[in-house]
């Protein structure tokens, strides 16, 4: 996987997931961060010119620096990101999710709010690389990934392993803040427009929607699911007398 942009290729790094680094011959200091950490961890550099960086970056805004990445984040199933959860599961179900701005928006804040993973359809779905790398901040390199080719048979499968499953819908009955996510709990969100799909909806064991004050009926996609994760959060914080900002 391709990523590009100072930030996810620092995290990349950090994560000691980077196999290779591309930069520019001309770069700032955070540029020269990143030789210096890709130095100590062992980390081949290519000094290469602005034309090939466009070329791998397809385009994107790479601020002088692309990176190879293993892609072991996106190696797990769903039991195994339930079973590796520390604490009762926090899993965000991704049901279409096509703007791969919106996928990196959606990973970074499930990496702040320490989610256990993120379950996406293998096709209709945006890339994991480029583009969403960079809008997730790095969040790419961190955040667990069970790429899966059914979404309604994991909604299954997570169902099995104990882990009830909540829909996002703007014309649910019950409001988000109603639902008990101190049990191991998936959020399922669905695309950008048209929501969940019919029989994703009906998998899920409850739907539930944020209400709304202005004029727009609904939010988008990633801030929607953030609203809903840091609920979680409150709610498991409150329940176990911890802070917010202690992770899992």
């Amino acid at each position: 996987m391709i990523v590009y942009g100072i930030n996810p290729v620092l995290e990349a790094l950090r994560a000691g997931r980077a196999t290779a680094v591309r930069v520019g011959h001309r770069g700032g200091g955070r540029v020269h961060e990143i030789l210096t950490l890709a130095s100590e961890r062992g980390v081949k550099v290519q000094r290469v010119d602005g034309q090939l960086l466009d070329r791998l970056a397809r385009g994107g805004v790479h601020q002088g620096v692309v990176a190879d990445v293993d892609d072991a984040t996106v190696d797990y199933s769903v039991a195994e990101l339930v079973r590796n959860a520390s604490g009762p599961a926090l899993i965000v179900v991704l049901d279409g999710v096509e703007d791969p701005h919106n996928l990196g928006a959606i990973l970074r804040t499930a990496d702040a709010a320490g989610v256990h993973g993120v379950v996406v359809q293998t096709r209709r779905s945006a890339s994991l690389g480029g583009t969403a790398a960079k809008a997730s901040a790095g969040a790419v390199a961190h955040v667990k990934i069970a790429q899966v080719v059914n979404i309604a048979r994991a909604l299954d499968e997570l169902k099995e392993i104990g882990v009830w499953t909540v829909g996002l819908a703007d014309d649910a009955d019950t409001n988000y803040d109603a639902i008990d996510f101190t049990v191991p709990s998936a959020v399922v969100v669905g695309a950008e427009g048209s929501g969940l799909r019919r029989l994703v909806r009906e998998k899920c064991d409850f739907t539930a929607r944020i209400p709304m004050q202005g004029h727009v009926s609904s939010l988008n996609v990633s801030v929607a699911t953030g609203v809903v994760l840091f609920e979680a959060v409150r709610q498991r914080a409150r329940s176990t007398g911890r802070s917010g900002s202690d992770r899992k």
